[in-house]
């Protein structure tokens, strides 16, 4: 069997059998916004299947891809739902910063109750990857590939996003005016940086992880900010 899915063209070598793809594998795409570069990489496979040597090598060579890319597909097996396997990659992939488009494949195969059930998977176990868009498709029919590269387009542009000082302040004040930190107050808010949006705090007092989450939320709904990993930086003073 051989996969064309976005490329249109019989590009790597797949099949049921786990293993079958070991080498990281770039493909250039031409596109209307300009050209993608494609890293086809090994899975991820659980310890207990995972050989000495070649496959060793493999995932490390995985592993480098993950660390160069600037946009991350998570391609999961529907028909499996996201396994613990899945929650370790994507715990990486959500360390190095980069937005992550999930794509849950075989979606063909599934009924009516599993695809709610694997909708509420992703939800749950893959939580911490936030705003993250979930796109559905079959590699095998075709089915809802032409949504990927609308979906990477969105999280690159959400990468970039960038607020002004003033208008981040603004809502800074709103935020706190509506939902006040607990034992502190920020200050003053600046984004310091892009890819992806990292803001600076200015804070009288340390804040806690739940009221960052809720900063987090609101300043997303109030800008739409999009699906992008957001980061804040705290600093301490009177």
């Amino acid at each position: 069997m051989t996969k064309a899915g976005v490329l249109g063209e019989e590009r790597s070598v797949v099949h049921d059998l786990p293993g079958t793809t070991r080498d990281a594998i770039d493909t250039l795409l031409e596109t209307p916004e300009g050209p993608i570069r494609f890293i086809d990489t090994a899975g991820m496979r659980r310890r207990s299947r995972t050989e000495e040597g070649t496959e060793f090598y493999a995932m490390v060579r995985a592993l480098q891809a993950l660390d160069r890319a600037d946009v991350v597909l998570l391609v999961i097996d529907a028909t499996d739902g996201v396994t613990h396997q899945d929650q370790r990659l994507a715990e990486r992939i959500g360390a190095s910063g980069s937005p992550v488009v999930v794509i849950l494949n075989k979606w063909e195969l599934l009924g009516s109750d599993d695809r709610r059930q694997r909708v509420e998977d992703v939800e749950d176990r893959l939580a911490f990857l936030g705003e993250s868009p979930v796109v559905k498709v079959s590699a095998h029919t075709g089915m809802g590939v032409h949504k990927i590269l609308p979906a990477l387009a969105r999280a690159v542009e959400a990468y970039h996003h960038r607020i002004p000082t003033g208008e981040l302040n603004r809502a800074m004040r709103s935020i706190q005016a509506d939902h006040p930190a607990p034992g502190s107050r920020i200050r003053y808010a600046v984004q310091g940086a892009i890819d992806p949006p990292t803001f600076t705090l200015f804070a009288t007092r340390r804040l806690p992880a739940p009221y960052l989450r809720y900063v987090e939320r609101k300043l997303r709904e109030h800008f739409g900010i999009g699906p992008t990993p957001v980061k804040f930086r705290v600093r301490i003073g009177s």
